[in-house]
């Protein structure tokens, strides 16, 4: 068990927080404050106990000059005295003369947010100096950035080391309780759906998932990867030619828990302006692609999934982006908010689609990271959370 910020005497102390303020942007306006909201929590808990307050966090790649004039965390900042309704003093530096000055007059309750952390060409190798640097500003540091737990970076991983004590957020000790219960003690049936472009991407995750899941449910783009290792035609649609092996071997060790769909959504090309024809998987016409799973795997899914009472979801079911190949995963969506379940979204493109669809709030738990949740899923150690002391 590790740390969380209860077991911190904060009183008075410098606590430098890791949080994931990694939020789009549009025209220069946040356009989704959501990863922003998930960090208050734990901002208002230091605040109340009294705690001097060192926020920081990466947004964006940094590869040049002209990504930091787009990426600054200004306006981050200004949305976060919003949200907190106080003042949030941000300074456009990662070290420095400006910022120790600040930090130093710090008084309790007060919040600091620093430039960028990726405005370091330091940060993302876990560079010794840069963290420790970091680390000599504060007493104590917070991991609260589940969404970069898997990196192991000088701001998540190496200032755990030069602090007097560390300690998890109340946004990562959510994420670690709902996803890994039901990683590691489930309420049964536990069911897994898997979705999304890539079998290359999730072979790790099903490989682990099988081992524990009930059923695992196939769909999106990697599913005709598995249908063509079935046998079949499957047109134009998405394959990894070099994946077809392996998923024959998944198929064959899977012992019936590897669910497939069994008829697809297909149009001539991959835009939303041309018709489209639904056809069972296995005659679909070498002209046509499949672009999201069709009726009557819809019905399947649906009639799996009724007496599920966990499941873990990553990855959406077609083109969701586009309304015609949208069907599949908003009928998941459906379906998962209407049971008596421990639901869970492994954070990226099906978190995506659960909140633009307006099913946000139906769902026990929404992964605030992607590639984390991924990881997790696959059951490896996150460097982030590895980085902090045990209880």
């Amino acid at each position: 068990m590790k740390k969380t910020i209860r077991d911190l005497a904060l009183t008075n102390k410098k606590v430098l927080v890791r949080c994931d303020f990694n939020v789009p942007f549009n025209n220069g306006e946040i356009s989704d404050d959501n990863r922003i909201r998930q960090a208050l929590p734990t901002i208002k808990y230091l605040i109340e106990h009294k705690a001097k307050i060192i926020l920081c966090s990466h947004l964006g790649k940094i590869k040049s000059e002209e990504d930091k004039k787009n990426n600054s965390l200004a306006p981050v900042a200004k949305r976060l005295s919003e949200l907190l309704n106080q003042d949030v003093i941000f300074v456009a530096q990662t070290r420095g003369q400006e910022l120790e000055d600040k930090i130093n007059s710090l008084q309790s309750g007060e919040v600091i947010l620093f430039e960028n952390t990726r405005f370091e060409p330091g940060e993302t190798n876990n560079d010794e100096k840069l963290a420790q640097y970091w680390g000599s500003l504060t007493d104590f540091y917070v991991n609260d950035a589940f969404g970069s737990a898997h990196r192991a970076h000088a701001s998540t991983f190496g200032v755990s080391n030069y602090v007097e004590d560390s300690a998890i957020g109340f946004l990562i000790e959510k994420e670690l309780d709902f996803i890994g219960n039901a990683l590691a003690n489930p309420k049964r049936p536990l069911i897994a759906i898997l979705g999304g472009a890539k079998v290359g991407d999730k072979i790790s995750v099903i490989d682990n998932l099988l081992k524990i899941a009930d059923k695992v449910i196939i769909g999106g783009g990697m599913s005709y990867t598995f249908i063509k290792a079935q046998g079949y035609e499957i047109g134009k649609s998405l394959v990894e030619e070099d994946k077809i092996e392996l998923a024959k071997e998944y198929l064959s060790k899977a012992e019936g828990k590897l669910v497939l769909p069994i008829d697809s959504v297909c149009a001539s090309e991959f835009s939303n302006e041309v018709a489209t024809k639904i056809y069972d998987n296995k005659e679909i016409p070498s002209t046509m692609m499949g672009l999201d799973i069709g009726p009557k795997t819809i019905a399947l899914y649906q009639d799996l999934l009724k007496d599920a009472k966990t499941v873990l979801w990553n990855g959406p079911m077609g083109v969701f982006e586009m309304s015609n190949f949208a069907k599949g995963t908003i009928a998941i969506c459906k379906a998962l908010a209407n049971l008596d379940a421990t639901t869970i979204i492994g954070g990226g493109d099906s978190a995506a689609a659960a909140i633009s669809l307006g099913f946000a709030d139906d769902f026990s738990h929404i992964s605030t990271g992607g590639g984390a949740s991924l990881e997790f899923m696959e059951g490896k150690k996150l460097p982030g959370i590895e980085a902090i002391a045990d209880k």
